[in-house]
């Protein structure tokens, strides 16, 4: 962690001097955290130990030598706030030769069609065909690539490359970077894996005050200057075990867990220091013949106020999910916060992934 510390910290000093100011929010480029795939929502992001497939290049780069399948592609769609907030994702990966693996991932999530009211008012009317629309979206493209073997037999090595781009119409815009590195490992019949996710990583904001100046004096706010976010390095460790069930082996479970550190100062989880915050996650898949699927996870636990205002009370997410799987295609289904434990709203999530041999 020191010489991660070490990386960011002359990375900041760099882009200090290039733009003025640096900050590093607790939560920047959260959207790169909210996962994706309806198997791995269904689990509640339980993934880093047993991922294998297109996926890998967003949960554990690692996973991608694991493949079963000499190209795979996948696609995901779900909503947030009630359709709000559309998140989007699509990937494509193929195997360069028996030992490697290269992959794309492309995310969004992007609130569409805001009004833009500035020129409602026209000579003391209102005119509504002066309102404009713009929209304010987090983009990021995930270059992957992995190794089978790494040193030591049953080792997987990956690595990524993240692009990030937001902007909030013509208002705002950001271009960023960052790395990820991950390791999976087969011992027995357990699978175990580690990721160190956004090493250096940071987003250079520049904004288009000319346009807004006046409403922000109007309304007593400051002008936003050019700045640069940096992310503090997060940890994500976990594993898994698959189950057989009965003598014909039809039925099957897998079983694992996650561990999420982060080490940006102290958060709303259930282990929590001013030196790291850990997110326990845990996740469950049943299958029949490996054709359909059933899928339960937890996770998100958190210490919320009581209705009154007097204490508090311990919350978390419960997701479900269900899967059908026809040759190369997985058609995959999942609702996160099942029973709205932690008083969210509910969220849909349809992914496809398609495997070519």
């Amino acid at each position: 962690m020191r010489f991660t510390g070490l990386i960011t910290l002359v990375l900041c000093c760099l882009l200090n001097h290039a733009f003025g100011q640096v900050s590093t929010p607790k939560y920047a480029n959260e959207y790169l955290n909210i996962g994706v795939g309806a198997r791995a929502i269904g689990m509640s992001n339980t993934q880093v130990g047993f991922v294998n497939d297109v996926t890998a290049g967003y949960w554990n780069p690692a996973g991608l030598a694991a493949m079963q399948q000499k190209t795979e592609f996948s696609l995901m769609h779900s909503e947030y706030f009630g359709g709000i907030a559309n998140y989007n994702y699509a990937a494509g990966a193929t195997r360069l030769d028996s030992q490697s693996v290269f992959a794309i991932s492309y995310i969004r999530l992007s609130v569409d069609d805001i009004p833009d009211t500035r020129y409602l008012l026209q000579n003391g009317q209102v005119d509504y065909s002066k309102i404009r629309r713009f929209s304010a979206a987090d983009n990021a493209a995930i270059v992957s690539y992995a190794r089978k073997d790494f040193f030591v037999k049953g080792l997987n090595f990956g690595g990524n490359v993240k692009i990030l781009f937001r902007n909030a119409g013509n208002f705002a815009n950001a271009w960023g970077f960052g790395l990820d590195a991950g390791l999976q490992y087969r011992v027995n019949n357990w699978q175990l894996g580690a990721v160190l996710k956004d090493l250096g990583t940071f987003t250079a904001w520049s904004y288009n005050t000319s346009q807004i100046a006046e409403t922000f004096q109007a309304t007593g706010n400051s002008i936003p200057q050019s700045s640069v976010e940096a992310n503090a390095p997060r940890l994500i460790i976990g594993g898994g075990r698959y189950f057989p069930i009965g003598s014909a082996q039809k039925f099957g479970v897998l079983a694992g867990a996650d561990f999420d550190c982060t080490f940006d100062g102290k958060r709303n989880t259930a282990i929590k220091s001013n030196f790291a915050s850990i997110d326990p996650k845990i996740g469950i898949e049943g299958n029949y013949n490996q054709l359909v699927f059933l899928r339960f996870g937890a996770g998100q636990i958190q210490k919320v106020k009581t209705l009154d205002g007097t204490g508090t009370s311990t919350t978390f997410q419960p997701n479900f999910g269900i899967g059908l799987r026809i040759k190369q295609i997985s058609i995959d289904y999942a609702l996160t916060d099942v029973g709205n434990q932690a008083e969210a709203l509910y969220s849909n999530v349809f992914s496809l992934k398609v495997g070519l041999r």
